[in-house]
């Protein structure tokens, strides 16, 4: 097993400044005190939190579109991947999380790094939000690839990009989407796990029905 990630070693693989690391950091430590009381993330993945949460997150921002504006994060639980892309540099990340105290965390989050005017986070269900252009969603560890597609449905457009970062099960998974909707499926190897995959499917549409 390979020792955890150093936040040095995380900014030398993303490049990321100087300033933009301190606002990781503020994460972290944020992220560190409130995972006692809530389940932000696996407790077993905590010691290594640069390279599973972090770094895992980061590979998105290198595969976001030219001139991408406004992302919609699915399930975004401790803040992977979304939190993370609006600390990058995303303009604006709407942060989809049905769970309260999650919600409280991410505000809390962008707040302490300094992240706050790029990220709006909405409190409810995915199915409840009123939709809205996008030019990707993104998700993490939320739902199979079908599942992700039906909750991104209403928010798509013919340029839209949908970001998926999946396990073991992705090919599976991509399979059985491909049954209802058509799209142009890209494959990333991750940066952070051998056994992952990065998804990014373009030209999205659902079926028409037989």
């Amino acid at each position: 097993m390979s020792s955890p990630l150093s936040p040095e070693q995380f900014q030398a693989l993303t490049g990321v400044s100087h300033e933009t690391l301190t606002r990781f950091h503020a994460y972290a430590d944020l992220l560190g005190k409130w995972q006692a009381r809530i389940n932000l993330v696996g407790k077993s993945t905590l010691p290594d939190l640069w390279r599973r949460h972090f770094l895992d997150s980061a590979q998105v921002f290198n595969t976001l579109p030219a001139q991408t504006s406004v992302v919609l994060d699915l399930g975004s639980g401790g803040g992977f991947p979304g939190l993370v892309l609006a600390i990058m540099g995303v303009p604006m990340v709407h942060l989809a999380e049905s769970d309260q105290r999650k919600c409280a965390f991410l505000r809390e989050a962008a707040r302490v790094a300094g992240v706050i005017d790029r990220v709006q986070v909405h409190a409810k269900r995915i199915e409840s939000i009123p939709p809205f252009p996008v030019d990707v969603v993104s998700a993490r560890a939320l739902a199979p690839i079908a599942q992700l597609l039906d909750y991104a449905e209403p928010f798509l457009t013919p340029a839209t990009h949908c970001l998926f970062l999946k396990g073991q099960t992705a090919e599976q998974e991509l399979a059985e989407a491909s049954r209802g909707w058509s799209f142009v499926a890209q494959r990333h190897p991750s940066r952070s796990d051998a056994d992952a995959t990065l998804f990014d499917l373009q030209e999205v549409s659902r079926h028409d029905p037989a």
